[in-house]
């Protein structure tokens, strides 16, 4: 039974909301199921530094999360979307605060922008783990689309079925995956730098440990760049678990920094360093009757990281690399569990915030009377998710666009959160903030290098050749096509339902209430 006055209830410490947050970054699933769209051999080199840039960048954007957290603890499932409208209306001339509305529906379109199109590309990850396992055994399964299809769907369903439970059932769960699976693929770093140690005379892609970790081209870096922001993503989740948090004002700031710092820059710098020191020309594979090696083997696999630990079983543990395939295959099944699950959950938090704000249809705010879960926001994003997922393990050339939409709206909506936090700054709305390089500088400086992502996105789409060209710009297609829907339907609404789009200047709002610019007057 739906309950439409129910609110979340506090259940989570700081461990709950970190495992909760790494369980959507998930650095054991992301090595295995990204390395493939990272592979292409004119940028690929450039894949380490791309990963420590796109760090950087999210390590600005969380820090301006960790600060809005911190000034608005009670922002619950809103998270960004909440923080938007929270600033603006602070604003003290009514010109600006009119735009309130507008800012917050931006804000949280993005949001959905990343977070509907996210479980889906989880989802075809797994379905294309699935289908290369069963492939091991048997070459001809699943090798059509609809089977392909078909494994999405039983996945999707299986988490969605999961994410109705609650965050109590799901964290931990994360817990055990997170230990597994990071466990898994550190063992399989460090073979793959004893493997490389051991046979100096293969070619390597990298000449040494220097070419891994140092940018070779700053064309192939911001296309790598572009990629790479799927593996960080993840660590603002932290932020949509405020009203499920026993101690928000403490807690979330923390989740946010600890959850992108362990797996991004304990996790994936060893694991990326490892996988691509050890590439080379032991690494093959045919194409069109051609034998390529190195990256362009990785490009035309399902599952180079698979391949890679089959190589390394037989060379270093007695030719034992099927059962070492196998056995790194069923953690990454873990985690993409987890990750999905993740994935979802949140997804699922913002349209409940939006919902109970009936600035999405009504229903989305509604929660499980036994549950106490967004029911209707999880069927409806089990269900896109089961397509998107279908669509996407079709052929790498529709992941990359599904990823690229995704990534368009995770930039959209960091840069907008950094920006947020510069205008809280400057309405001295984060008065306990006295240090200007957390509440000025880093601001700043996230909000232009998020968007600078998204032009490199655009440049690829207007500059690039061949799939590349394609795929950027049927992904840009269909992000302006999501935002012209979204403001199509905003602007309905609001018409129906006799809302302003712009705010009056005698709004009686407790968020203004509460602003010090209006306190002041």
């Amino acid at each position: 039974m739906a309950d439409s006055n129910a609110e979340l209830k506090p259940t989570l410490g700081l461990v709950g909301i970190t495992i909760n947050a790494m369980a959507l970054i998930a650095p054991g699933a992301f090595l295995w199921t990204t390395y493939q769209l990272q592979a292409p051999p004119d940028s690929a080199k450039n894949m380490w530094a791309a990963i420590a840039l796109a760090t950087c960048i999210a390590l600005l954007t969380a820090s301006c999360y960790a600060t809005l957290s911190k000034a608005y603890p009670q922002a619950g499932a809103g998270s960004s979307y909440y923080y938007a409208e929270a600033a603006i209306l602070a604003k003290e001339e009514h010109k600006h605060f009119r735009l309130a509305r507008l800012a917050k529906f931006v804000t949280g379109w993005a949001a959905h922008l990343y977070y509907w199109v996210y479980p889906g590309i989880m989802i075809s990850f797994m379905g294309t783990l699935v289908v290369y396992i069963g492939q091991l055994f048997d070459p001809g399964f699943a090798v059509d689309w609809f089977s392909k299809a078909l494994i999405c769907f039983i996945f999707t369903g299986l988490v969605g079925g999961i994410a109705l439970q609650g965050v109590t059932g799901s964290t931990l769960i994360n817990i055990i995956i997170n230990i597994v699976q990071i466990s898994s693929l550190t063992f399989l770093g460090l073979l793959m730098i004893v493997y490389r140690l051991g046979h100096p005379n293969v070619n390597y892609e990298h000449a040494n440990a220097i070419s891994v970790v140092v940018p070779h081209d700053l064309s192939g870096l911001i296309y790598q760049a572009t990629i790479a922001i799927l593996l960080l993503v993840g660590f603002e989740s932290a932020t949509a678990m405020a009203g499920e948090a026993i101690n928000p004002r403490r807690d979330i700031p923390r989740g946010v920094i600890l959850s992108l710092f362990i797996q991004a820059c304990i996790c994936y710098f060893f694991e990326y360093f490892a996988a691509n020191f050890f590439i080379g020309d032991q690494y093959t594979a045919t194409v069109d009757g051609k034998t390529v090696t190195g990256f362009a083997a990785a490009l035309s696999s399902g599952a180079p990281i698979g391949d890679i630990a089959k190589i390394l079983g037989d060379t270093l543990l007695f030719g034992n690399g099927f059962l070492l395939q196998i056995t790194i295959a069923s953690t990454v099944v873990m985690a993409l569990i987890g990750t999905a699950l993740s994935s979802l959950s949140t997804g699922v938090r913002i349209s409940y915030a939006m919902g109970s704000d009936r600035e999405l249809p009504a229903v989305f705010g509604f929660l499980h009377g036994r549950y106490n879960t967004p029911h209707i926001g999880i069927y409806f994003l089990t269900g896109l998710s089961a397509l998107i997922g279908a669509y996407a393990v079709q052929s790498v050339d529709n992941v990359t666009i599904v990823t690229l939409v995704s990534n368009i709206g995770t930039f959209m909506l960091y840069g907008i959160t950094c920006g947020v936090t510069l205008i809280a700054t400057l309405e001295h709305l984060l008065d306990e903030e006295h240090n200007l390089i957390k509440t000025v500088v880093i601001p700043v400086l996230g909000l232009v290098m998020n968007l600078l992502m998204v032009c490199g996105i655009f440049y690829y789409g207007l500059t690039g050749v061949g799939n590349a060209k394609t795929n950027s710009m049927t992904a840009i297609g269909i992000s302006i096509a999501f935002f012209v829907g979204g403001f199509a339907y905003l602007i309905g609404d609001s018409l129906i339902k006799g809302k302003p789009l712009f705010l009056p200047s005698d709004i009686n709002h407790p968020l203004r209430d509460d602003a010090p610019s209006s306190k002041s007057r």
